[in-house]
């Protein structure tokens, strides 16, 4: 098991609402980063204030950290976070088979999502964000069922069902959090370019012939790269799209 990370926090709480909405609560108080896992969440929440599903056995936590940085720079902790889900998926299992990375916050097991991301920031001033709350849901045990997902979403997968492995969330944890303070600290030091490089030689669909949704525009195009401030390119028909949010279906 690897070394839990110097100087980083954890609270380990049997129920919470949110662990992002923890990780608000107690921001102001943090001496250091922080990571948050609730054994049950009674008010769980996705990307666009959807409902998020917490199964059996899910892995529901929350890095919290006062990085004093510009929001765009904040932003690109999604893929610092989506590069030590992989690492920690590959720790619990001893193989990276089956595992890629879904633009611009998901975790991919055998072509199922096993894992999403949910970054929050808070308390703008003077042009930086005071505190970020990087939310991590795993399916570690059982998945949601595909009914209660977006039509023509990834199908949601568990990591014991795809592999065999079971691993509990207090162990995922302790795999999850040496990672993240490894890409951290390649962050902190050497920028974006290194997490955008390893990022895209382990990105799904690279290359291929993917649909992006934003709230006004649907773009059809090959998944060309991501760009070095995260934002999805794609060569469609008409034009090279740069697209800084939206929703991808294969």
């Amino acid at each position: 098991m690897p070394t839990w990370p110097e100087g980083v926090a954890k609270r380990i709480l049997a129920s919470v609402d949110s662990t992002n909405e923890e990780a608000r609560r107690i921001a102001s108080g943090l001496l250091g980063p922080t990571w948050i896992l609730a054994l049950k969440q009674t008010a769980a929440r996705g990307r666009r204030g959807r409902a998020w599903k917490s199964p059996k056995g899910h892995f529901s936590a929350t890095l919290v950290m006062r990085p004093n940085e510009t929001p765009d720079r904040v932003a690109l902790r999604s893929f610092v976070a989506s590069l030590a889900l992989y690492d920690a998926f590959a720790a619990a299992t001893g193989r990276v088979q089956g595992l890629a990375l879904k633009w611009p916050n998901d975790v991919l097991l055998n072509g199922g999502k096993v894992a999403g991301i949910l970054l929050e920031s808070a308390g703008l001033a003077g042009g930086q964000v005071s505190h970020i709350a990087i939310g991590v849901g795993v399916n570690l045990i059982d998945a949601p069922d595909r009914a209660q997902v977006e039509p023509g979403a990834v199908a949601p997968v568990s990591l014991a069902g795809e592999t065999g492995a079971h691993v509990t969330p207090e162990e995922f944890l302790d795999l999850l959090a040496p990672a993240y303070a490894h890409y951290e600290a390649q962050f902190v030091t050497y920028g974006f370019a290194p997490i955008r490089e390893a990022w895209l030689a382990r990105a799904a669909r690279l290359g291929e012939t993917i649909t992006a949704r934003t709230t006004r525009d649907e773009y059809v195009g090959r998944f060309e790269t991501v760009d070095e401030a995260g934002n999805l390119v794609l060569s469609t028909a008409k034009s090279r799209e740069v697209i800084p949010a939206a929703e991808i279906f294969f």
